[in-house]
Parts: C-alpha cells; sequence; structure tokens
C-alpha cells in the first residue's frame, strides 16, 4: 500500500505532534505548604525546618538550590518550565527561612518531586 504524498504531509506532522504530546511528562496543580531552605541543609543535617533566614539566604547565594520542604518530609525541587530552564533561587529568595504556602505545577518522577510555582506567599501564622 502506497501513501499519497498529500497524505504523507498530513499524517507525518500529526504522528509527530501526537508523539509529542504522549511522551510529555504529566503534572498536576497543587498546593504545598512547607519551608524555603537550601537543599544542602534539607538532606544533609536532616532538618524539619531551616536555621535561620540568613543561613538559607547564604546557601542560597553560595549555589544551593532552595527548596521547599514540607511537614511529611517530602522536599518539592522548584523548576522552570520553559526551555532553556533557568534556576529558581531568585523566585524562593524573598522567602527563604519561611513557610510558605505555594501553588503550581508538580511533576514526579522516580520519588522526586518538581515545582512549577505560579503562586507562593508566606503563611502567615508561621515561623
Amino acid at each position: 500500500m502506497r501513501i499519497s504524498g498529500t497524505a504523507a504531509r498530513v499524517a507525518i506532522p500529526l504522528f509527530l505532534a501526537v508523539s509529542l504530546w504522549a511522551g510529555s511528562a504529566k503534572s498536576k496543580t497543587e498546593t504545598v505548604q512547607g519551608y524555603v531552605l537550601d537543599s544542602a541543609c534539607a538532606f544533609t543535617k536532616g532538618l524539619e525546618k531551616p536555621i535561620s533566614h540568613d543561613c538559607a539566604v547564604a546557601c542560597a547565594k553560595a549555589g544551593s538550590p532552595l527548596v521547599i520542604l514540607t511537614a511529611n518530609g517530602t522536599i518539592y525541587w522548584p523548576i522552570a518550565d520553559t526551555t532553556p530552564s533557568s534556576g529558581q533561587n531568585e523566585k524562593l529568595l524573598p522567602f527563604a527561612g519561611q513557610k510558605v504556602t505555594a501553588t503550581g505545577k508538580v511533576f514526579e518522577r522516580g520519588g522526586s518531586h518538581a515545582f512549577v510555582i505560579e503562586k507562593i506567599e508566606p503563611l502567615a501564622d508561621a515561623k
């Protein structure tokens, strides 16, 4: 069976578009609450909350990515959903050391949680 030139010009791009769409990572919009702290302290020190605002800022400015650590120990890695991607420390730096509420798209892979932050604000009654 032979496909005509017109059919091929329509079918191939359509097939590629469907393949790309089907292969893209699935995300869901969620709201999480937790502390903004540097990733190194979250892992190496086993902290449940940041040592201080100044400590979190110093580590972030030295290059450690800021993350959101929830009460159940889940660590959310803030990411950009753009290509090329970009670091998210600038977005999180004003909240370093604070408990926040953040809403955005969550992506999960291999036990890791990545988070495209759409809205973030300090949690009113927490320190």
